[in-house]
C-alpha cells in the first residue's frame, strides 16, 4: 500500500507539470487570474487531483497500520528517487551529480530510519 501511495502521489505530480506547463506554453501565457482558472479548468488538474486523493485515502489506511515515521520514510525515499527519474526521463529535467548524490543519501538515510525503527 505505501508504494501505491508513492506512485499515485508520483503520478499526480507528474500530470500536474504536464498541465502547467502545456498552460504555460500558450500564445499568449495566462497570468494571473487568467492563469488560475486555466489551471482550475484542466483536465489533468482534476484528474491529478482525483489521483492524489485516492492516494490520500489508502494512506489513511497504511497510518492506521503502521507506525508514521516508518511509513513516511519508506514512501519518501521511494518518492525522491523515482521523481527525480521521471522527471529526467519525461521531461529531459537534468541534475548535477551532486544533486543525485544528495538525493541517494537523503533516500537511503530515510530508508534506514525506516529499517531501524522496526528492530527497536
Amino acid at each position: 500500500m505505501i508504494l501505491f501511495v508513492t506512485c499515485s502521489t508520483l503520478g499526480s505530480q507528474l500530470l500536474i507539470k504536464d498541465a502547467v506547463v502545456r498552460i504555460a506554453a500558450r500564445n499568449p501565457a495566462p497570468a494571473g487570474f487568467d492563469w488560475l482558472l486555466a489551471v482550475v479548468g484542466s483536465p489533468k488538474i482534476w484528474v491529478a487531483v482525483t489521483i492524489q486523493g485516492i492516494g490520500f485515502l489508502v494512506w489513511i489506511v497504511v497510518v492506521s497500520r503502521v507506525k508514521l515515521g516508518p511509513a513516511f520514510a519508506m514512501s519518501g525515499a521511494f518518492f525522491y528517487l523515482l521523481l527525480a527519474g521521471a522527471s529526467w526521463y519525461l521531461y529531459g529535467e537534468r541534475l548535477a551529480p551532486l544533486q543525485w548524490a544528495g538525493i541517494v543519501v537523503v533516500s537511503v538515510g530515510v530508508l534506514m530510519i525506516s529499517m531501524l525503527g522496526h528492530r527497536a
